[in-house]
Formats: C-alpha cells, structure tokens, sequence
C-alpha cells in the first residue's frame, strides 16, 4: 500500500488546476481578517447544494446548511429524542389528533433589509401558520408537502400558539416537525426576495447568510441575536463563521483534509478508505494523532431496489430476487469494501438503530440455494435469465462490481450501469430502471418511514414507492399502524410489514449504514446522531 506521500505524488499531476483552485476558493473564503483561523469552520460539499430554502431541504448536502440558518418548533437531539426548539412546550389531546404549542418570546430573525435598515422583529405564531401554508402551496412545488398530508388544519390562536389538529392520529408526528421543511421563515423576506430565497435565506437560527458563488463557496456568519444559550449561560454559537467549498472529487477533498485545509469530512470513499482505515474500520496508526475519527449508529439502509412495474421480466419472478438475495457474501463485501464501516443487512428493511427492528432472519450468503431457485425459474417457466443491468452512481461502483462477480458464480449475468446521480434519481423515480442502488436514510426517527416505501399508494414519482411494490395484506397492516397509538402494537405491525418485504423481496438489502466523521484534532462540540445531522451549535476549534 502507498504511503500517503506517495499517494499524495501519484495525485499531483491530477489535481493541479483543482489544487489552484483550492488557494483562490479558501484564501476567498477567509471571512474577516479580524477573525482566527480558529473561529472558522471549513468543510467541503462535493455533492454541490442547490437551495437554502428548508421547503427544499430534500438532500442531506441542503439540510446541513439549512440546519444552521433555521429553527422550528421542536428539534431532535443526538439520541433522536423530540426536544423544544422555538416551541417550549405542547400538549396533545387525548386522541392523539391537537397539538398545541406554545413559543419561546426571545427568538427574532436574522437582522436583514427586509424587515428595514438591517432590524429584525419577532417570531409570532402567525409566522408558522405563513410557512406551513407555504410549505402546501402548491406554486412553491416543495418537495416536503408530504410531510403535512396528515393535517386536518393548523392556526395561530394568538402571537404565542400554535395549533395543528390531524386528520386522524399519527405517532410518528413530532418527529416529522422536526424535520427542516417546518422551519419558520418571514413572510416579508419571500415577498421580497421570491424565488431568489433560495440564495438570500433569512431565517432564526445560530448562524446566517453572508455569501454564495454557487459552485465555489459558501460563507455564514455568526448570528449575534441567537436566542440559545450553554449551560453556562455563554452566548451560543461559539464559531464566528463557516466556509464551505465544492470540490466534486473527493480524492482532491481528502487529501486537502489531510493537509489540514479543512475541519472535517464525511462518510467513506473507495479512493482513500485503505489509506487511512483499516479493514476492521480503526484508524490507521498513521493517523492516530493527527485526526480522530467518529463513527455511531445510522439510521440509513443501502440497499438494490427493484422495479415491479412495466411489463414482465424476470425480476418480477419473487424466485430470481431471492436468488440475488442469496447470491453474494454481505459479511465480505463489508469487510474488505466498508472496511467495516456498518454492518450486513442480513435482516429486514429497517436498520438496529430502531427500537421496532427485528432480529428476525432475511437473506444470508447461500450460493447453494440460490442456484437451486434459478433451477426452479428455469423449469417453471422454461426461460433462460436475461442479463439483469444494476444502475448506480460512481460512488458505489465497487458494490455493485463485488455483487456482479459474486452473481455469476450462481449463473446470472449482470452488467452495470454508471450514471451520474441525478440522472439514477430520475431514472429510479420514473421507473427507467430495472435494478438500482439507493438508500434511505430515516426523515425521522419511525420505522414508519421506510415501510412507506413500500405503501401501494406511494408509487412513485408522487411518493417514495420507486419500487412499485404492492401487495393488499401489507397495505392494510401500514394502515393499521398510522393509526395505532399504542407504540408496542405499532411495532409488531411494523415488524409483521417488514417480514412481508423479506419474503417478496422487491430489494435486495445491502448493509446498515454506520455514522462516519473525520475531524482535525483541534475541533470539538459536535456530537453524532442516527440521521447524520451536522449541528455546528456548540462546536468549536482549539
């Protein structure tokens, strides 16, 4: 294996105009010479953000940013518990159908042109009732109305609360308000602004808008009226600024992480996981004092979908998916491509960091038994297999080649496919695509979410059912558990729902995905979550 030095040589070439790029963007990006290297937080976005605005807070590269412009009315913490956030308290009605929240009175908008001369006012319930009508209109086009589809109606009693009455009670749904599409924003600034909201966010949260060269760099600054503060009493947040770039390659992103050009960086690569892990997912002794790595439980399932709709192939056989469920190693490709980073999805859809998951047995490595279910296709139907094609992005190219290698073993030929990631979304949401590599990671924190993936009336593209999986005693079940208060008794229909999907496999389950997070030594005050949140509230840089 190359020393990093010699990696790092071996690159230079590549990487030479991306690198002058890299001097112009984060000498840009210095955010006030007043200002330390030690009050800047700088990370890279290689997926590119696209809005700033929380009713398009879709992807996890726009809600990062839009979690440290805005606030909601409840917010989740590191263990997904729901907390107060702009909203102190709320009761629910016995039915589980009213909520009522009441605000904070301290929490005002970011200080913007908008409101006058650089004021800011209050936040009033009025203000939430405004953004939930936004977040339904349907000239906005949000992507996160769905999160709404179980309100009867909701307003303002007066300045201090808010009321949302459901159209029937739905546990899972202060886990929904916390998601980024509920965040509050001003009335005045989407008049003002319109569609250029996106760039010219105001919102309440700890840090606010200051530049964006779309492609190059983003800078927010600290937001001195932040109405939180430490346990201490410290005015929070404790940073002065972020920077973030856009490098698209992250071969360029880790190796200006190992020069200390940037704080922090996210998820594993296949181009540099052997450098700095090893295969038991530690720290190479290398880095041991140079960087820390975090990592905890994720509620993200990676897996193959698919598709059931069209006409009729041999993947609509329930015999060939389970094959390709029995056909390749899931504990190997873990070990020697994630490093052992996450665990094999060897059981159902939903992952371990839920309390409804189930140990109950899917699909383990049975060569033996997958050829005899290819067997039984062949004779059942007297076909031979059709070269099967799995669509994914670069990113996961070294997945889908294990997983082709380890098929033709049992005697199905496959072929990939690699597509740039926003043609995988609309190919997958259009049903372009027989086979596609995708993931889930939890909106909130119900095992509701990932079995709404597989609800008849999810089809997608107007729902998360890309699938287009139905099956009548699933539905029912799904429908019985929206409506079930009792939280054990959801659990077991979530747990009957998931033994269905192992049983008519319309995914083949890849592995639970862990949390993985490298950091420069000097940078503190960020903890983990399940749904891989970055809070740069409480962080900062010795």
């Amino acid at each position: 294996m190359l020393p990093i030095k010699t990696f790092i040589k071996v690159k230079k070439r590549k990487i030479s105009l991306i690198s002058l790029l890299l001097i112009i963007t984060f000498s840009c990006t210095k955010v006030s010479s007043t200002y330390e290297d030690t009050h800047v937080f700088r990370y890279n976005e290689h997926a590119n953000i696209t809005s700033l605005d929380p009713a398009f807070a879709k992807d996890q590269r726009n809600i990062w940013p839009v979690n440290q412009l805005f606030n909601g009315l409840v917010r989740l913490d590191k263990k997904l518990n729901v907390q107060a956030d702009i909203a102190k308290k709320w009761i629910i009605s016995e039915d589980g159908r009213q909520y009522s929240f009441t605000l904070r009175k301290d929490v005002f908008f970011h200080k913007s042109n908008v409101f006058g001369i650089k004021k800011t006012r209050k936040v009033v319930a009025k203000d939430f009732e405004y953004s939930f009508k936004r977040l339904l209109d349907s000239r906005v086009a949000s992507p996160g109305r769905w999160v709404l589809k179980n309100v009867k109606n909701f307003k303002a009693s007066n300045d201090s609360v808010f009321t949302i009455t459901l159209k029937q009670p739905f546990p899972p749904f202060l886990g929904l308000l916390a998601m980024k599409y509920c965040s509050v924003v001003p009335k005045e600034a989407i008049q003002f602004y319109g569609d250029d909201f996106r760039s010219n966010p105001v919102g309440t949260g700890p840090f606010q808008f200051k530049l964006w060269v779309e492609n190059t760099k983003l800078v927010l600054r600290k937001n001195p009226i932040y109405f939180k503060k430490d346990k201490e009493g410290r005015k929070l947040p404790y940073l002065e600024a972020i920077a973030i770039s856009f490098l698209p390659d992250k071969q360029s992103e880790f190796l200006q992480f190992i020069q200390g050009n940037i704080d922090f960086m996210k998820g594993l690569d296949a181009s540099y996981k052997d450098y700095i892990l090893n295969t038991d997912g530690t720290l190479k002794n290398t880095y041991l004092d140079k960087i820390r790595l975090q990592t905890g439980a994720y509620l993200n399932t990676e897996y193959l979908g698919v598709y059931l709709g069209g006409e009729n192939t041999p993947l609509h056989a329930k015999n060939i998916r389970k094959a390709i469920n029995y056909g390749f190693d899931r504990r190997k490709m873990m070990r020697f491509l994630r490093n052992g980073i996450g665990s094999p999805a060897v059981h159902g859809v939903i992952p371990s960091g839920l309390p409804s998951f189930s140990s109950q047995k899917g699909y383990d490595y049975d060569p033996q038994l997958a050829k005899k279910l290819i067997k039984e296709y062949k004779e059942e139907t007297n076909k031979e297999i059709i070269p099967i094609t799995i669509s994914t992005n670069s990113n996961y190219l070294d997945l889908c080649e294990f997983i082709q290698k380890e098929l033709q073993k049992i005697g199905v030929t496959v072929a990939i496919e690699v597509i740039p990631p926003s043609t995988l979304r609309q190919g997958k949401a259009h049903g372009k695509l027989a086979i596609f590599r995708a993931s889930w990671i939890a909106d909130y924190p119900d095992a509701e979410n990932y079995l709404s993936l597989f609800y008849s009336k999810n089809f997608a593209p107007n729902g998360p059912n890309y699938t287009h999986f139905q099956n009548k005693h699933f539905d029912k079940l799904y429908e019985a558990s929206v409506k079930e208060v009792n939280t054990g008794i959801r659990h077991r229909l979530y747990q009957k729902m998931d033994s269905i999907i192992i049983a008519e496999a319309p995914i083949i389950p890849l592995y639970y995905d862990q949390v993985i997070r490298f950091y420069q030594k000097n940078i503190k005050g960020i903890d983990n979550n399940p749904i891989d949140l970055l809070d740069l509230t409480t962080a900062y840089k010795r």
